[in-house]
């Protein structure tokens, strides 16, 4: 059933229980309400809080729009149940951010198949069978990482340093596009060599701590740590000061928060980060396009921007923190 449909059936519905006070209602007048269902994988990770906040903020400015927020707690069962549910209660539109891309394919296409859009943001999923995909592209956000890395460590064609990467999760697409993009200018770099095999902290402060602390005690020389998001980075950062190895060793992270990775790249903590904005507000906006009948891209990619000492201050400043 498509979008028209579906709120022609409810409109009719409702006008034909309280016909005699509402016999001059439109179709229109039907679309002045939408339920809109977001599955988000966890609430826990401090871009996910942002990202929540941001999507919660634009509906405010929708008095038409009704927010129904799901939280997956990092359990791809939970998301698919989550969206079985707003399948079930027949929500106008749904936006998720999957925890993991295979598992959360079969769900999407159910919804579609339900006539219910879908904008799946930030993670993809193994189907064309969307409305709509946003967030940033991993792979240009690894590629920037993996040039600034090659800088620091002595510049294109002279680079020299051992580096320790640590993973968001093996089973996310957004952790393969950042480690590939990173690769495809370190590994042209002879000098530069991998300490670890995959190592995945599952986005997670206290998980990259561990990696980074057994990576100390097996590796007397560590020259950068490049970790899939800012809390990983800065995991890794405070394993390397309790051994007081931290003014040694460079690191690198991606999010790029005001009160998180901006922060810890202007007190000289991490190196670098690179933004990578939540799309959230812009997914709220998409889905009223696409239920007033609006045509949309398919796919909308977010812009990255580098974020270091230089002009960690001022984005710090921007955003009221300094």
């Amino acid at each position: 059933m498509d979008i028209n449909r579906r709120q022609f059936a409810k409109w009719a519905i409702a006008t034909a229980l309280i016909a005699p006070l509402v016999f001059n209602v439109s179709v229109a007048d039907a679309k002045d309400k939408y339920v809109i269902g977001f599955s988000q994988t966890t609430t826990v990770e401090p871009w996910r809080v942002q990202f929540n906040k941001d999507l919660e903020a634009e509906a405010k400015k929708h008095a038409n729009v009704e927010l129904l927020v799901a939280d997956g707690q990092d359990k791809t069962e939970k998301q698919v149940a989550d969206v079985e549910n707003f399948i079930r209660q027949e929500v106008d539109a749904i936006l998720i951010s999957p925890k993991e891309s295979a598992g959360l394919t079969g769900v999407v296409e159910k919804a579609m198949d339900a006539g219910i859009p879908v904008i799946v943001l930030d993670r993809n999923v193994d189907t064309e069978k969307y409305t709509q995909w946003i967030g940033g592209d991993n792979v240009v956000i690894g590629e920037a990482a993996g040039k600034h890395a090659v800088d620091l460590l002595g510049g294109k064609g002279k680079a020299k340093g051992t580096v320790v990467e640590i993973w968001g999760g093996l089973g996310t697409q957004a952790s393969h596009d950042r480690s590939n993009g990173f690769h495809k200018n370190t590994d042209a770099e002879p000098g530069i060599k991998y300490l670890l095999d995959k190592q995945s902290g599952d986005w997670k402060q206290d998980q990259a701590y561990n990696i980074m602390a057994t990576a100390l005690r097996n590796h007397e020389d560590i020259t950068l740590v490049y970790g899939h998001n800012d809390p990983m980075a800065y995991g890794a950062y405070l394993a390397a000061k309790d051994a007081g190895r931290e003014k040694n060793i460079l690191f690198i992270g991606v999010d790029g928060l005001p009160n998180e990775g901006v922060q810890w790249v202007n007190k000289g903590e991490l190196a670098a980060t690179f933004l990578y904005p939540t799309p959230g507000a812009e997914g709220l906006r998409q889905a009223l396009k696409v239920l007033a009948g609006e045509k949309v891209e398919k796919k909308i990619v977010l812009d990255t921007q580098a974020i270091t000492k230089e002009n960690a201050p001022e984005i710090l400043k921007a955003n009221g923190l300094q």
